[in-house]
């Protein structure tokens, strides 16, 4: 089974990105924070866990307003670094834990928290810059990422229990894992700031230490408190620290606490804290309980024939076609398919499985391999053929007989007046 070995909280301000990109470390203004995080890369080396469960915030980078969630968790096998304005930080990708991350997003929906999932997207600060500081990477990341993004920057964001809820869920989740894996959970976020308006500039350390005090031994307190209280205590974008309440239901009720440090350098305050685990195990199997939840509501699909729920391993594997289905909403992409679809699979990076799929217009084929249905029918109105053409292939009868079987004989698509 899957073990969480502990939790480590930090801030991810771009300074500490910044410090390490450019070999400030050692200079006086800079070596506090990286004495700070020295206990955390000593116990991350020591311990050498499997996955990090990262609780973090995007800064509007992959994440736009246009369709903003309070709890989005990646499903990919790999997260690239974003490019914030200035170009990608010099770092490589992450591997990510699939199977975990899928089997967490099918135990949160079964505990009722409404997900959103994401792959193929790029992560900002909020993750590589504490990363990029706790971790070597030169030759590749030693471990593998599972990254859990929360909307705190336009409200109404999560309540600080909604936080600490969560956590609890991603216990029971990771815990009923049946792979044996070592998991410690990272949150970031904070410390006291305010980034914005006539306020700009406010740090309260006395807020923050009480914070990581009551973080530790009295977390249920903190989940009294509302959002204009952390705001007023510790600044409107300080009240991110409700990231770190994640990491603190996930963890049992009694910890161990090996390291806290702190440093105010200019605008936000840079906390580091290690705890250890201290969970003891059930006189009941409670993790097959949790694995009977998860499965309780496909439970049986699996006897109906032709039938294939759309899974995150489904989707993950079939990212690369879906997409390049998806953009056929786009003119200019439609009509260089209609012109060029060879040079357009090779920009699309479609494998030679994925091309030959397309090229035979095999929409059986395409709905085992993992595309969705409501892509294929894009597919068809762009290249002429109706739904029903679809279906009765789906069938794999002819458009007559599957006729037959309908009230209508009718034709249709989703193309548009000018198709």
């Amino acid at each position: 089974m899957a073990k969480i070995i502990g939790g480590l909280a930090v801030s991810h301000t771009p300074t500490i990105g910044f410090a390490v990109d450019h070999n400030k470390q050692q200079e006086s203004a800079w070596a506090p924070i990286f004495d700070g995080f020295a206990p955390m890369q000593r116990w991350l080396e020591e311990k050498k866990p499997d996955v990090l469960l990262y609780v973090f915030n995007d800064h509007v980078t992959s994440f736009f307003f246009d369709h903003y969630s309070a709890f989005v968790l990646g499903i990919d096998d790999q997260y690239a670094v974003a490019d914030e304005g200035g170009g990608p930080r010099d770092l490589p990708p992450i591997k990510g834990h699939a199977a975990l991350s899928h089997h967490i997003g099918a135990s949160l929906m079964a505990d009722e928290f409404d997900m959103s999932f994401f792959q193929d997207k790029p992560l900002d600060h909020g993750l590589f810059s504490p990363l990029s500081a706790l971790m070597p990477c030169q030759d590749g990341w030693p471990t593998t990422v599972v990254p859990l993004q929360v909307g705190v920057l336009q409200f109404p964001i999560p309540s600080a229990r909604r936080c600490f809820k969560l956590g609890q869920a991603l216990r029971r989740a990771v815990e009923s894992f049946p792979e044996d894996l070592k998991v410690a959970v990272i949150a970031t976020g904070g410390v006291s700031h305010q980034v914005h308006g006539e306020r700009c500039g406010f740090n309260n350390p006395e807020w923050d230490a009480q914070f990581i005090d009551m973080l530790v031994n009295d977390p249920e307190r903190l989940t009294e408190m509302t959002l204009a209280e952390y705001a007023t205590l510790g600044g409107l974008e300080g009240a991110e620290i409700i990231m770190w309440l994640v990491m603190r239901g996930a963890l049992s009720a009694n910890v161990e606490k090996l390291h806290e440090a702190y440093y105010l350098p200019s605008m936000t305050g840079i906390a580091t804290l290690i705890l250890e685990n201290q969970a003891r195990e059930a006189p009941v199997d409670v993790h097959q309980r949790q694995r009977d939840k998860i499965n309780a509501q496909l439970d049986g699909v699996e006897k109906l024939p032709g039938t294939y729920p759309f899974t995150h391993a489904r989707s993950l594997k079939a990212i690369r076609i879906n997409r390049f289905l998806h953009r056929m909403i786009q003119p200019a992409w439609r009509e260089r398919f209609r012109n060029e679809p060879k040079a357009l699979y090779a920009e699309a990076g479609l494998t030679a499985e994925e091309q030959q799929l397309l090229d035979n217009l095999d929409w059986r084929g395409m709905i085992h391999y993992g595309v969705s249905f409501f892509l294929l029918e894009k597919l068809g109105a762009v290249v002429g053929v109706s739904n029903l053409h679809i279906y009765s292939a789906m069938r794999g009868v002819s458009l007559e007989e599957f006729q037959k079987t309908r009230n209508q004989q009718v034709l249709y698509s989703v193309a548009g007046k000018s198709a």
